[in-house]
């Protein structure tokens, strides 16, 4: 009877847990997070009444600005920008008010910096100054920019520094006799002796106490503007339009509500310094479609605030679905972090490519960042030409990992221990990468349960899992040209590798280090490795079950 009882309370138990998991589960697949859309009138104010003029020479900032004034101040409506070129300076949108850019319509933003004044802004997860955004909006409920035309924020040669090993000889001539200061050392370029002032103090942009904005005048040129920023918005669209050439981060929405892009996109050069396409930082019900982008830096990305200080905004980036996009080049596919303070948390990500860019799904954060990432789901992924990794979850972002093997004073978690859990991948093709998985978590805190299934993964070298822990791979195909070993587990536990697939190894698999534990290789073949498994740093035979 006794054993009766302690069977029927196990059952109760793991089927209560399973009900709380289903309960707090908030989304699913069949389930996806919505955003909800604006609606605006359909009462038309055309720029050309207000006085613009498409010559390429007029510079239409009040014209434009005072349509956008006009049709929010009468309940709201279209703002018609025709097909021409129209030189502006800072456009400032307005709540119910839809700027809608006409196919073939080019709104080229001046080239004259003292048309953006300084401004207190946030870059980076940081209040900092920086020049007044080409296009901004805050505090507004239910704003828009649709239609197919282009916003080009003037970036190359005008705001941007650059590599010389980024240019062409011919480019890098070009560049250096239009003006601007070289470095002593003939290797970056900056666009003016003001940037280039800027460039030499730590946290300059950054906003101190007692300081007035005038007091950073002299670095003005350093603080480039991100190309679109909304601030604290409910119900955003943007619709059709191509965004291109911008100074900085190209989409940024902070703290929004009801966020919605589809067919965007985002043009921005392979080498453009900060050039990510859309961050979408500390938000709530987002969804990004059937947009393309092409980065010069990350492609989709997810972020909550850096530091304490986006530990004490405390609010996550949560229930966002992005499906059917493409990204070029960028620096990372889809990307969460590095400035992930806040945390995330519910985000679904499917039907996407990416070609050429640096990382394919990257997972990035470091000491001090704090904020929990959580319950990630991922499907339906094709990536090809892709320079690092295919898969990379790391928590020693812009530093050195190196080897924890040995190490005897594991320091204890803070609130600034940064979380990674709870990734669901499925799905996923990848046709080049330099590496096909890397798990590199901390000591301290482990990344943990991570569930990666059904992949083809065409690499330069295979898997390596360092401090963590409940990881799955499940059906994963790896063609790789070093096996030596195709699986590297160093500090890790339970480990579940489940229908590896290869054509053969050098050595299929290697443990390292006395803190690794239950690794389970099962249905795979082990005849066509050469070696067998290998164990090192303390690890032993007794760690790893092959089934």
């Amino acid at each position: 009877m006794k054993k009766i009882l302690t069977l029927s309370a196990c059952i109760l138990s793991v089927c209560t847990a399973q009900l709380k998991a289903q309960q707090t589960a908030k989304y699913s697949w069949s389930n996806l997070p919505k955003a909800a859309v604006p609606v605006f009138k359909t009462d038309t104010f055309n720029i050309v009444k207000y006085g613009a003029v498409a010559d390429g020479i007029t510079l239409n900032t009040k014209s434009i600005n005072a349509a956008i004034t006009a049709c929010s101040a009468q309940g709201g409506g279209v703002v018609l920008i025709p097909q021409g070129l129209w030189i502006t300076g800072p456009i400032v949108l307005k709540s119910n008010v839809n700027l809608y850019v006409s196919r073939a319509a080019l709104v080229q933003f001046t080239a004259d910096k003292s048309q953006y004044p300084l401004v207190e802004g946030n870059y980076e997860g940081h209040a900092s100054v920086r020049n007044q955004s080409p296009v901004s909006g805050t505090d507004l409920v239910n704003v828009a920019i649709t239609g197919g035309g282009i916003m080009d924020g003037n970036g190359t040669g005008i705001w941007r520094a650059i590599g010389k090993d980024r240019l062409t000889d011919a480019e890098w001539k070009q560049l250096v006799a239009s003006g601007g200061v070289v470095s002593e050392n003939g290797k970056s370029w900056y666009p003016s002796e003001a940037y280039a002032k800027g460039n030499t103090i730590k946290d300059v942009s950054l906003i101190q106490a007692g300081k007035s904005l005038s007091d950073y005048a002299e670095y003005k040129d350093f603080y480039r503007p991100n190309m679109v920023v909304l601030t604290g918005c409910k119900k955003v669209l943007l619709s059709g339009t191509t965004f291109q050439n911008s100074a900085n981060w190209c989409l940024h929405t902070l703290m929004c509500q009801d966020v919605t892009l589809t067919d965007v996109h985002v043009r921005n050069p392979w080498n453009a310094q900060n050039g990510d396409a859309i961050d979408v930082e500390s938000c709530k019900n987002v969804l990004i479609e059937n947009s393309t982008f092409d980065a010069g830096d990350d492609g989709l990305c997810i972020k909550s605030g850096r530091d304490e200080e986006g530990r004490k905004r405390g609010i996550p980036t949560e229930n966002v679905l992005l499906r059917n996009n493409i990204v070029y080049r960028a620096h990372g596919g889809f990307v969460i972090g590095s400035e992930m303070s806040g945390g995330a948390r519910n985000i679904f990500v499917t039907d996407c490519t990416f070609i050429g860019t640096d990382i394919g799904l990257r997972f990035k954060t470091v000491r001090g960042r704090g904020g929990l990432v959580e319950d990630i789901y991922i499907k339906n992924i094709a990536m090809r030409n892709i320079i690092g990794e295919a898969i990379l979850f790391d928590m020693y972002y812009m530093t050195k990992g190196g080897s924890t093997l040995g190490i005897k004073n594991i320091p204890e978690p803070t609130e600034a221990t940064p979380q990674f859990k709870n990734f669901y991948v499925s799905n996923v093709v990848c046709d080049g990468a330099e590496r096909a998985i890397l798990v590199r978590g901390l000591p301290e805190m482990s990344i943990k349960n991570i569930y990666l299934e059904n992949m083809v993964l065409k690499a330069n070298t295979g898997v390596q899992l360092i401090e963590a822990n409940n990881i799955s791979l499940k059906n994963i195909t790896l063609e790789t040209k070093d096996t030596k070993p195709l699986i590297y587990v160093e500090s890790s536990t339970n480990i579940n590798l489940s229908g590896i697939k290869y054509t053969s190894a050098e050595q299929l698999i290697s443990i390292a280090g006395e803190r690794s534990a239950n690794v389970t290789l099962s249905n795979t073949n082990t005849a066509n490795s050469k070696n067998k498994p290998d164990f090192t740093s303390g690890a032993d035979a007794k760690m790893l079950t092959i089934k």
